[in-house]
């Protein structure tokens, strides 16, 4: 079946749909794994068979009918329903997915606030919209808990929770009752128009067998009629009675052909289902007032770990090993425009036992990728503004294939960032490298993964990315020192200087200060923890000084002794350059004054030079080789240190010494 998605790219966000055991694009689905068995009479039965042919089940005393018109994700259009609604007397529950609040295309938070003025209810989807089953159970915790702390504090009640995609398991619904939910609706437990459902039951109970697992039929598409709409209520009417939950997604002309419905068919299903209400053969609640029971204290899920450090693979089961009911945990099917795609797990992989497999068939528009899930930053690696990131995975394939880039801004909405080069197809295993642009201001998370965009077969293993840190406008790939800057930047030790338009400057070949070398020795040693002194120990470092913290630290440890000022004071100097006689002896101290046997390796640095000791260890180390001339080597050691220098310096230092 060729698909579009409901999300175009812009948002890169996979669709709803019952998909439980399978690896999908997260569509409209009819995938009935777990089916109810609890209303197991014969007469059920042959009710349901004749359902499958429209409903028709013989007329008996109705027992009381409960509908309760429900709305996912938080979609702008919805607010056509919720007008027709309230002029027909009705009410119904609104699942918000909360990282879509107030962004393009989606509900404000004033639109949530007449919703619920008007007697409807505001229930939980989550922060992003994830598969739950897919993620660890921290970042499935923080989903469910955030998303029911947020509309809590926007001062809604919240009581009722919507799976997204329908995708649950008993660990899920353990964790939806932890957060505090009364109750939790999955899709296609129920019958609905499709043939293949005929055998479930015409409604849940009330109450429901499992309040964590409430049974609905199949969410409503553009295949639905208004007779296909009537006949979920009449079925129950005539059959078992019940909870009759419907599932609307976009009430609309012109969006997402599967998940739409149009405002006249809506309008004329609200008013028939109005004028049953009327006549006191149904009741129209929201799923809090059919499930009742009190609102349960805010839980907030668990604060994310901290990003790893310079130089670890920020991706979460990198090589697919780790499978939850064949899905590799952390990762999720991704895509857009109309395609069909399949994910299957196949073996061996690059490494380990399993890669992942794509087949896209049926193409007309867009792609179809695996990527990090679109979470909280429980799976999706976490992102620093100006950083920039080197993506790496092995692949094979019959198509072309590139890195797309989506990035997490707000509260967890993502939305399309950029694009690699093309690469061509590969017969055997190949791996494709790539570095990112600096992240835009806002982001807070990057998801990613290799696509195709026609018909054909990709598959892929082994995946990492690794933080570059602050990409900087003035120094080019081939700088002298790219390498050593780079490396300065992404463990954190410099932040630069800001630019025209946005950009980051380095200044390469400006003198560095003392105070900033005092920063970069703090920042070096992993920014220690450190009660600054209330009393400055330099007379011309005022409390004030935005360094005041890295000196008095510098000063602290030895590393520095200032310079004798008047009636027995001391001063730092701040703003004079640092010589590189200064800087051996900064790095001597701050390597702990190991003990050294003093050589003649400069023809500049005599052994009676005040700091031969130092310079000698310096070059001992491989830190420095200084300059040749004829003769030796020269270091040069009142000439100042440029900010390129310093981080050749550290960076060299660290290969010798690693830093904490």
């Amino acid at each position: 079946m060729s698909t579009t998605n409901d999300q175009q790219r812009t948002t890169e966000s996979p669709r709803e749909g019952r998909t439980r055991p399978q690896m999908t694009r997260l569509r409209p689905g009819r995938h009935f794994a777990k089916r109810w068995t609890a209303f197991g009479s014969t007469a059920l039965v042959v009710a349901g068979l004749l359902a499958a042919v429209g409903f028709a089940a013989p007329a008996h005393a109705a027992p009381n009918t409960v509908v309760s018109l429900t709305f996912d994700d938080g979609n702008a259009d919805q607010l056509t329903a919720e007008s027709t609604m309230k002029s027909l007397g009705l009410v119904g529950t609104f699942f918000i997915t909360t990282g879509w609040i107030d962004q393009a295309t989606y509900l404000t938070s004033a639109n949530l606030q007449q919703i619920a003025a008007d007697g409807n209810e505001i229930g939980g989807h989550t922060v992003t919209h994830p598969d739950l089953v897919s993620l660890t159970a921290a970042e499935s915790t923080r989903q469910i808990c955030d998303g029911r702390v947020a509309l809590m504090n926007m001062g809604f009640k919240v009581t009722s929770f919507a799976y997204p995609f329908a995708s649950e398991n008993p660990a899920t619904e353990a964790l939806v009752k932890g957060c505090g939910y009364n109750s939790a609706r999955g899709l296609g437990d129920a019958a609905s128009k499709d043939p293949a459902s005929a055998t479930l039951p015409a409604a849940d109970t009330i109450p429901p067998v499992n309040a964590y697992d409430t049974a609905a039929p199949d969410e409503v598409d553009s295949t639905w009629t208004l007779a296909n709409l009537e006949n979920q209520v009449t079925h129950a009417q005539t059959t078992t009675g019940g909870w009759v939950q419907l599932t609307f997604h976009h009430i609309a002309v012109g969006t997402d052909p599967t998940l739409t419905i149009s405002p006249t068919l809506f309008t004329q299903f609200a008013t028939w289902l109005a004028q049953q209400k009327a006549a006191g053969t149904v009741a129209v609640q929201t799923v809090d007032q059919t499930v009742g029971g009190t609102q349960q204290p805010a839980v907030a899920g668990p604060a994310l770990p901290p990003p790893p450090g310079p130089g670890v693979n920020m991706i979460q089961n990198p090589s697919l090993e780790t499978l939850v009911n064949t899905i590799p945990q952390c990762w999720a099917a991704g895509g857009y425009g109309t395609n069909t795609p399949a994910f299957s797990i196949v073996t061996p992989g690059h490494t380990g036992t399993n890669a992942e497999q794509l087949t896209v068939t049926g193409w007309v528009s867009g792609d179809a990728k695996l990527l990090p899930a679109l979470d909280l930053g429980g799976c999706s690696p976490t992102g620093v503004p100006g950083h920039t990131y080197q993506l790496k995975a092995w692949y094979k394939s019959t198509a072309d294939t590139q890195f797309e880039v989506y990035y997490r801004v707000g509260t967890g909405f993502w939305t399309y960032w950029t694009a690699s080069p093309l690469v061509l197809p590969a017969a055997n295993w190949t791996q494709i490298t790539w570095t990112t642009p600096p992240l835009p201001a806002g982001a807070s998370g990057i998801s990613w993964g290799l696509n195709i965009q026609t018909n054909g077969t990709i598959t892929t293993d082994d995946y990492e990315m690794y933080d570059n840190g602050v990409s900087f406008a003035d120094i080019p790939s081939t700088y002298p020192f790219y390498n050593e800057i780079t490396w300065l930047a992404a463990n954190g030790i410099t932040t630069g200087f800001p630019g025209p338009n946005g950009t980051t400057l380095f200044e390469p070949l400006q003198s560095i200060s003392r105070e900033a070398m005092a920063a970069f020795l703090y920042r070096y040693q992993a920014s220690p923890a450190f009660n600054a002194p209330a009393v400055s120990p330099f007379t011309d470092v005022p409390l004030s000084d935005p360094f005041y913290k890295e000196i008095t630290w510098l000063a602290s440890t030895g590393i520095t002794t200032g310079y004798p000022g008047p009636n027995n004071t001391k001063t730092f100097h701040p703003l004079d350059s640092v010589n590189r006689d200064s800087m051996a002896a900064f790095l001597y101290r701050l390597s702990g004054s190991p003990a050294v046997t003093p050589t003649t390796a400069f023809l500049d640095v005599p052994v009676s030079y005040p700091f031969y000791k130092e310079i000698s260890w310096l070059a001992s180390t491989g830190v420095t080789t200084g300059w040749p001339v004829a003769g030796g080597a020269i270091y040069q050691p009142l000439q100042p240190v440029h900010r390129d220098a310093t981080a050749a310096f550290l960076f060299r230092l660290n290969a010798k010494f690693p830093r904490p």
